[in-house]
């Protein structure tokens, strides 16, 4: 196989020790390779940096381990011609001689043979968007649990809250639960605390709040409660961290808004998952592919089966996937149009996952043009039919079902 590179170093990555393989011509002709273990500290990264300088590497190549890559990936960024991160599963060592030095070896023999591909590392400033993202998400994530766990609090003190209200978590409910917690136990005085359109079930409420709350039920709910209000807090503090670091992105999430469906805080994710230069995807295609929301390939003997999709950024994915749902609820829109059609063939979560690679399709062509979305509208695939053959098809169905009607074309 022809060598497309031939200074060329693998890194097999751990938590504690990094080993590397340096794969340059020789002197006398043919191939050097030269090995050895660093420790992943910052003064031997260092040095493994001027070892791979001295040796004349221009490529540096390194597998995906988790987290343990990252403080690897970045001692080195920017002193290499070439700095790539790579799928574990591309690069994949023969079964039965698997070892550190091997792997090292491997890799970079793939590499120098153009047998791999680097994965999309996006620059610094994208990385620590990304970081407060993904740790604002986690925040909302244990929000959520933690309200659902209020209510299986209440569940169990026989406190059916939840069947009056909206949930456990509104203002009246708030108000409810604090006086629970400081000993009020009598439920017409817990009813009059409904507020707005909750008094209108104060009958209900009395009903629904006639329990057991006992005392260990209170200092549950207090912990929770307090939890609460801490993430609540936790969440507005990275809102405002991001926001912060997006000034130089606003364009981009102006545009990126301007999609049916897509609200703020999903085109912030979107920004810091992909970034917001879309040369590094030369089509709305590999976009979709590499965030995992564009149909698998599978073909053998000739023959395709159907796969999936592909794996993707699961976090892109997410985000994704929520504004495809708020889209789909829209009235008169191309998005909303499209999940009936596709929902009525083959499901809801199939035509889910279709309108959010809508959605990221859209999103490249709009930050490669500078323009903002311009919503086609429900009517986009009616109108893509000829009047006359869709006046047909319907004719032939309206006769299958036994009767008799006749098309006149309509004065103009």
């Amino acid at each position: 196989m022809k060598e497309i590179r031939d200074k060329v170093a693998g890194l097999d990555v751990h938590r504690d020790t990094v080993v590397a393989c340096c794969r340059v011509p020789g002197s006398r002709g043919g191939i050097h390779t030269s090995k050895q273990s660093f420790r992943t500290t910052s003064k031997e990264l260092s040095a493994l940096a001027r070892w791979l300088t001295d040796a004349g590497v221009t490529t540096v190549v390194m597998e995906a381990t988790g987290v343990y890559w990252k403080p690897v990936y970045y001692s080195l960024e920017g002193l290499f011609d070439e700095l790539w991160l790579c799928n574990a599963q591309h690069v994949k060592n023969v079964p039965g001689r698997k070892t550190d030095l091997t792997d090292a070896e491997w890799l970079a023999d793939v590499a120098a043979h153009g047998m791999v591909r680097p994965s999309f590392i996006p620059p610094p400033e994208i990385r620590a968007i990304r970081e407060m993202t993904r740790y604002r998400k986690t925040q909302v994530d244990a929000r959520t649990k933690e309200i659902q766990r209020l209510e299986k609090v209440l569940q169990d003190a026989g406190i059916k809250l939840s069947s009056v209200a909206s949930g456990v978590w509104s203002k009246s409910a708030k108000e409810i639960l604090e006086a629970m917690i400081g000993g009020e136990r009598d439920s017409k005085i817990l009813a009059e605390m409904a507020k707005s359109r909750m008094r209108a079930k104060i009958p209900q409420l009395e009903e629904a709040l006639s329990g057991h709350f006992g005392p260990h039920h209170a200092v549950v709910c207090r912990q929770v409660m307090d939890h609460i209000d801490f993430l609540d807090r936790s969440i507005a503090t990275l809102t405002e961290e991001i926001a912060t670091l997006l000034v130089p992105f606003e364009a981009t999430i102006t545009t990126i808004c301007s999609i049916t469906g897509v609200g703020r805080t999903t085109a912030e994710v979107m920004v810091a998952e992909m970034g917001a230069d879309m040369t590094r995807f030369p089509t709305a295609a590999h976009l979709c592919a590499w965030a995992g929301v564009a149909p698998a390939s599978h073909e053998s003997a000739g023959k395709r089966r159907p796969h999936g999709t592909r794996h993707g950024s699961t976090w892109l994915q997410r985000a994704l996937i929520e504004a495809a749902k708020a889209a789909a609820r829209t009235k008169g829109t191309y998005f909303s149009a499209q999940y009936v059609r596709i929902a009525r063939r083959r499901g809801p979560n199939k035509a889910t996952v279709a309108v959010a690679h809508s959605i990221l399709n859209t999103t490249w062509y709009l930050l490669t043009t500078g323009s903002l979305y311009d919503d086609p509208g429900a009517d986009y695939f009616l109108q893509r039919h000829d009047p006359a053959v869709e006046a047909k098809r319907l004719q032939k169905r309206i006769e299958a079902l036994g009767f008799a009607v006749t098309i006149t074309a309509a004065a103009a």
